[in-house]
């Protein structure tokens, strides 16, 4: 009968108890340093388009009367002086490409200290 009494108190089980856990310290510290480094690189890519162009500029020059056109001459006004004469011819379309890189590095620290006594 009394080992029916014990296995029923095993199965249902009796008041549960906490047991006290009591520190073997009595005053400590804790330190953390944490570094982190952000290293971003950057590339900007500009492309800078221009429409078409066709001047001329000159001293003691004369145009062809079809200065418009791609057959245009020019001959001196008067031969016995200097003369000067500028053409700029550009189609139209990409004129400069321009790539810039650049690298931005971030450095940060952070320091925790916990101090704790009983």
């Amino acid at each position: 009968m009394k080992r029916i009494a014990l296995a029923a108190a095993l199965i249902i089980g009796g008041p549960a108890t906490a047991q006290t856990i009591t520190p073997q310290f009595t005053q400590g510290s804790y330190s953390a340093t944490t570094t982190t480094t952000q290293t971003i690189t950057e590339t900007v890519a500009q492309k800078v388009y221009g429409s078409e162009i066709n001047t001329w500029s000159g001293t003691n020059v004369t145009p062809s009367a079809d200065i418009a056109g791609s057959s245009t001459t020019f001959s001196a006004t008067d031969a016995t002086q200097p003369w000067q004469l500028e053409i700029t011819t550009r189609p139209a379309g990409l004129i400069e490409t321009i790539d810039t890189t650049r690298t931005i590095t971030t450095n940060s620290t952070t320091v925790g200290l916990s101090v704790f006594s009983q």
